[in-house]
């Protein structure tokens, strides 16, 4: 793909509506699009970068004038505009800022990554009596020779000095981070749904163990499937596994009774379902995030991505596309775009490798220290034996899937976990659980729903049992989270001298959710 780049050099002083006439002689905003446009090919798309002051001094200047020159270009119906969020963040992964300048190698790599054929930069500069005078150049990106040119003068409205991100404000006294999970569980997905299965628990625990206002944040998670031709047709091959649930045994279930089959891929449709169907906090502060995993083009379906993601940064969560294929397919395939465009992170991933994990010393010591902590439940009645049963059938298939490693995660997470955590997730039927979160009173135990062992003691004996089962987890918790801490080092020194090897689920997902979640207040190791 041939790409150009769109130069611009502004000269601009103060007052007065941004594009009121200018002076004899100088052409109209519209004047310069036209004129710009002519250095263009039809169907060539378009991205329009801010202009700088050259003397570098914060203003809006530069992301108005940026503004109202795309929506003059946009007049012009044989050009496509690239979105103003999907340049920002490639600008920012580029680590690029505008400067009114692009040299061949920049233009390159711009045009590369955004798929454009055509780039607007520029440049501000006061003049006297409010007018700006602006000048235009579009230049080839491949050889950096200057195409066409044009100018015109300006008057300003906007302000000098510029703003400050606004900080995230905490509505609650409770950090919360709610997580979308959507899968592609078509015929070839197989590795992707693995992957999901033996790391689910790291990603959690990355979570888990950050820290907002002193407190670990409770973590919601949803799980959707789609483009499996086992679902409906009339739903778009889609289905909701899981609404946000706080159980993170339940989330983990359902990915091993997740199966593939060959089907439609609607990525659009997944993501406008998970933006409004889930019940998403209002919170500006909550850590709100997509994650959608898949291998087929971003443009299937009948919902376009583009309003789906639109949907979801109106409501301030950010959607983060996973490709499971070569990067350059995913950005060609508009993978990149459908996550630049909510604020979103791209990644792309080796959706073949089985094995996903580091095998840690602790990981023995660790997934014991679990097991008797399951040991230290009371069960509630039948439900109580039957949700039991359910996780010992984990327990089972975890080992066989991820062997100690995912066995010592879990185990971590259930140490580490907030007591909202583990009452939102345990409390219906371990009575331990119920007293430990504070969920239960002594006084509202029903006898009748313990184990038989337990029914015939009185009060002061049932009492006695209960403190030191609830001791004994408080002990097995604290040793856990001291081996978890000294694991996660030997693991992250393993990882650091295994670096290069092949993208995985939970290196895509755990740079975006420390990244993302930073942005809302949330502190991690190391930072």
């Amino acid at each position: 793909m041939k790409t150009l780049i769109v130069s611009l050099a502004l000269v601009v002083a103060q007052s007065g509506p941004v594009f009121a006439a200018a002076p004899a002689g100088a052409e109209s905003m519209e004047k310069i699009s036209k004129k710009l446009s002519r250095g263009l090919k039809d169907g060539s798309r378009l991205a329009v970068l801010e202009f700088p002051y050259t003397d570098g001094k914060a203003s809006e200047g530069p992301a108005v004038v940026q503004e109202r020159l795309t929506t003059a270009l946009a007049a012009n119906k044989k050009i496509s505009l690239i979105e103003r969020a999907l340049l920002a963040k490639v600008m920012g992964e580029l680590k690029l800022q505008a400067s009114g300048s692009i040299d061949e190698d920049t233009a390159k790599k711009l045009g590369k990554l955004l798929g454009a054929d055509a780039i607007v930069t520029g440049t501000l500069n006061d003049l006297k009596e409010g007018r700006a005078e602006i000048n235009a150049r579009v230049v080839d990106a491949g050889t950096a020779r200057i195409l066409t040119a044009a100018s015109a003068v300006v008057e300003k409205t906007w302000k000098d000095g510029g703003s400050a991100a606004a900080t995230p404000v905490d509505f609650g006294k409770k950090p919360l981070v709610q997580l979308a999970i959507l899968l592609d569980t078509s015929g070839s997905m197989d590795g992707l749904i693995n992957q999901a299965r033996s790391q689910l628990w790291k990603i959690v625990n990355e979570l888990v163990g950050a820290e907002k206002s002193g407190s670990s944040p409770v973590i919601e998670v949803a799980l959707y499937e789609y483009g499996n031709s086992g679902l409906p047709a009339g739903n778009g091959y889609l289905r909701r596994v899981l609404p946000f649930t706080r159980d993170m045994d339940k989330v983990a279930q359902e990915l091993f009774a997740l199966t593939t089959n060959g089907g439609d891929e609607y990525a659009g449709m997944a993501i406008k379902s998970a933006v409004t169907d889930l019940g998403w906090s209002k919170k500006d502060d909550v850590y709100k995030a997509v994650f959608i995993a898949g291998n087929e083009p971003f443009t299937q379906g009948p919902v376009d991505f583009r309003e789906a993601a639109g949907l979801a940064k109106a409501k301030g969560i950010f959607v983060n596309t996973i490709f499971c294929g070569p990067r350059q397919q995913g950005i060609a395939t508009r993978w990149q775009e459908g996550a630049l465009l909510a604020g979103g992170d791209f990644s792309n991933i080796d959706q073949s490798v089985t094995r996903t994990y580091v095998e840690a010393p602790q990981d023995a010591r660790i997934a014991q220290l679990g097991a008797s902590l399951g040991n230290t439940a009371v069960v509630r009645g039948v439900r109580g034996s039957a949700r039991r049963a359910e996780r010992e059938s984990l327990e089972s298939k975890m080992a066989a899937s991820g062997g100690k490693s995912a066995l010592a995660e879990r185990a971590a997470f259930k140490a580490m976990a907030p007591a909202a955590q583990s009452a939102a997730a345990d409390a219906d039927w371990d009575v331990v659980s119920a007293l430990e979160s504070g969920s239960l009173k002594r006084s509202e135990i029903k006898k009748e729903e313990l184990p038989e062992d337990l029914r015939k003691l009185d009060d002061k004996e049932l009492d006695r049992t209960l403190d030191a089962k609830l001791e004994e987890r408080r002990k097995i918790k604290e040793e856990i989270t001291l081996l978890q801490a000294e694991r996660r080092r030997y693991i992250e020194e393993q990882e650091k001298q295994a670096a290069g090897g092949p993208e995985t689920l939970d290196k895509a997902m755990l740079q975006t959710v420390r990244s993302q979640a930073s942005q809302k207040g949330y502190k991690f190791s190391g930072q």
